[in-house]
C-alpha cells in the first residue's frame, strides 16, 4: 500500500485544495462564507476520503463517498462561473484539474471491485 500522500490522485487534490482556497479569497463578502467555506470544506473532505480509502481494506464505500463529493463540488465550480465570481479561464483551469481527477478515482473504484 503507497503512502496516501505519494499517490497521483492525491497530489492533484491537493492543487485543486491550494487553488479554491486561492479563488476564494476574491470572492464578494456575500459568498466569501457561505459558497467559499463550502468548497473549501467540501474539498478537505475530498482530501479526507482518498487518506480513507488508501487505508481501508475495501475501498469502494470511501471512493463513492468521494465521488459524490465531488459531483458537489462540480456543480458549486459552475455555480461560481455563473455569478460571476470567477473567470471563465478559471473555471478552464478547474475543469482539467477536475477532469483528471474524476477519471483517476474512477479507475481506481472499478479496480477495487
Amino acid at each position: 500500500m503507497a503512502l496516501y500522500y505519494d499517490l497521483p490522485v492525491f497530489k492533484d487534490v491537493y492543487k485543486l485544495t491550494l487553488l479554491l482556497f486561492t479563488l476564494t479569497q476574491n470572492f464578494a463578502r456575500e459568498y466569501k462564507f457561505t459558497l467559499g467555506q463550502d468548497m473549501k470544506r467540501d474539498c478537505l473532505q475530498l482530501v479526507r476520503s482518498i487518506y480513507r480509502a488508501n487505508k481501508a481494506t475495501t475501498k469502494e464505500e470511501y471512493l463513492e463517498r468521494f465521488l459524490d463529493d465531488f459531483e458537489v463540488l462540480k456543480l458549486e465550480a459552475r455555480l461560481c462561473v455563473d455569478l460571476k465570481l470567477i473567470t471563465i479561464k478559471k473555471q478552464a483551469d478547474l475543469a482539467l484539474l477536475m477532469e483528471g481527477i474524476g477519471k483517476q478515482i474512477t479507475g481506481w473504484r472499478n479496480a477495487s471491485r
